[in-house]
């Protein structure tokens, strides 16, 4: 019958209190105040998180109810290790990017709040100070009118600590809420503005040209009976199908060969939960409560279903320190993606190309901020190796400001030529998100000594050697297959005069070695 209060410790809500069926010793240990009608007491309410805790009557809650203030901001979910020292010394810096970006982050209210928040914090330790030297002076002999002056001096000091304990919660609050809307820092190269302003890296292949009427891949899947719609939208709702037959190996296919071809590549293969808690899908840079969220949250429960495998993989080093012999680390998770796809709509999302449930092979980098932005370079080329093995006409692009993630530096997408829509459509992306992620996951490396004097002292004492600071870690993700976009390109692309598709030779032997898809 018990609740959770914000700061963790039990509060009792006021339907247990009406039936009773509560521990008293249960309660929130927080100070409170009383919330009375003429002489009776109606209950009391937590001072930090105005959360009721003590009894009421049936006639009373009402009244009670009233007392207590609904619109409080919570607690943040979780603290992040932000750098507020680096914000306010590059302060316009982050203004601009938060305007390149079309942010809503306000970075000027967040180095006024850490100058608050500052200032607080020395008034807290001040008042404690004093505290202990109100304490040190009642010990020992003293008259009478001494002891009782320094009692009351004591007991005004603790008031007056509880208080600005309070203020210096509330502002630590504030400075965490508006701190974690603040954005990555973007990459020098990247180019401003929206999705307009992408700038072409590379161009791979090139338009296949055909002699027939081209079909798209939703009539493909039909007269090939490899695609369904219909019949999950009975099933599921609209937005879902079932692959089967070619489909349904095609997707197989495409999974093993991605995953044996990273694996290749030194990354390490996950199977990954699709239910993470949302205080991990926050951590890395994603809303699950959004007005427009991408996240399904299941009722009555903290757990979220995953939209990318980067969300578990990302949080397998929460709240470690690695050794930095140990970086990079390359992981390559397969996992099934589930997404609201709040606000799409139009042709573009017709059919494979946006759906609510899907597979998808995505990689994640953990390694030094050194090492970042090569890595970053590295599986780009990784990813471009794997679609032209495919056979695909696709570009990269260096996306805009006004299309990056709140967690990206830099990010490329590939974009793959899609026939039977007649326009590009995007198949991966790969990003570079420096310490956004590790500094909300709280994920650090202790860099190794650089020589002999750093790892121990030279005066030949026995004293330990002292250790190397830790530092935040720098986090990259990759998509390495999303299935149906690429059974879109390949349907598309592939097609025959006659409706057959050819596979791809690169997947065949994960096909039974099947080289045409035709009708059963």
């Amino acid at each position: 019958m018990h609740s959770l209060c914000n700061c963790g410790r039990y509060v009792i809500p006021v339907s247990a209190l009406l039936s009773r069926k509560f521990n008293r010793s249960a309660s929130c240990t927080h100070r409170y105040f009383r919330l009375t009608r003429s002489d009776q007491v109606l209950g009391q309410v937590c001072k930090r998180q105005f959360r009721t805790v003590c009894t009421a009557t049936v006639e009373q809650e009402r009244d009670f109810s009233r007392a207590v203030p609904t619109a409080v901001q919570q607690k943040p979910a979780f603290r992040a290790y932000l750098d507020f020292k680096a914000l306010k010394a590059d302060l316009d810096e982050h203004v601009q990017n938060c305007k390149n970006r079309k942010s809503n982050a306000d970075p000027t209210k967040v180095a006024s709040l850490y100058d608050q928040y500052c200032e607080a914090t020395q008034r807290v330790d001040r008042t404690r100070e004093d505290r202990n030297s109100n304490a040190k002076a009642m010990k020992g002999k003293m008259d009478p009118e001494r002891r009782q002056s320094l009692i009351q001096q004591g007991k005004s000091l603790k008031e007056s600590l509880a208080q600005l304990e309070d203020e210096l919660e509330s502002l630590q609050d504030s400075l965490q809420r508006e701190g974690q809307l603040v954005p990555n820092l973007a990459h020098p190269s990247v180019p401003v503005g929206g999705e307009e302003a992408a700038i072409e890296v590379a161009s791979v292949g090139e338009q296949r040209t055909f002699d027939f009427d081209i079909r798209d891949h939703l009539q493909l899947g039909q007269e090939l009976d490899c695609i369904d719609f219909d019949t999950a939208a009975e099933v599921s709702g609209s937005k879902f199908v079932y692959l089967k037959r070619a489909a349904a190996l095609l997707e197989l296919a495409l999974v093993n060969y991605a995953m044996q071809k990273v694996v290749s590549k030194g990354f390490i293969p996950m199977m990954t939960p699709d239910l993470v808690r949302e205080s991990v899908l926050e951590k890395c840079g994603f809303q699950p409560r959004g007005i427009e969220t991408q996240v399904y949250s299941v009722q009555d429960s903290p757990l979220c279903l995953t939209g990318t495998a980067e969300v578990p993989l990302g949080a397998i080093y929460m709240d470690q320190i690695l050794a930095e012999e140990q970086l990079p680390i390359k992981m390559a998770g397969f996992g099934h993606c589930f997404r609201t796809e709040a606000g799409a709509g139009g042709s573009a999302s017709r059919g494979l190309y946006r759906v609510h449930q899907f597979s998808k092979v995505e990689m994640f980098v953990v390694c030094t901020p050194e090492q970042s932005e090569a890595l970053l370079e590295e599986v780009a080329d990784l990813e471009k190796e794997m679609f032209t093995e495919l056979g695909l006409h696709f570009k990269i692009l260096d996306m805009p400001s006004g299309d990056l993630g709140a967690p990206a530096y830099r990010k490329y997408d590939i974009e793959a030529w899609m026939p039977g829509a007649q326009r590009y459509g995007e198949i991966s992306s790969a990003s570079n998100c420096t310490d956004y992620q590790s500094r909300r996951l709280n994920i650090r490396y202790r860099p190794k000594a650089t020589d002999a004097a750093d790892a121990a002292p030279n005066n030949g004492s026995k004293q330990k050697a002292k250790k190397v600071p830790t530092e935040y870690v720098h986090t990259l993700n990759a998509t390495a297959c999303a299935v149906p976009r690429m059974i879109v390109a390949i349907l598309e692309n592939f097609q025959q005069a006659d409706g057959s598709v050819v596979i791809p030779e690169a997947l065949r032997p994960y096909m039974g070695n099947m080289s045409v898809i035709t009708a059963p």
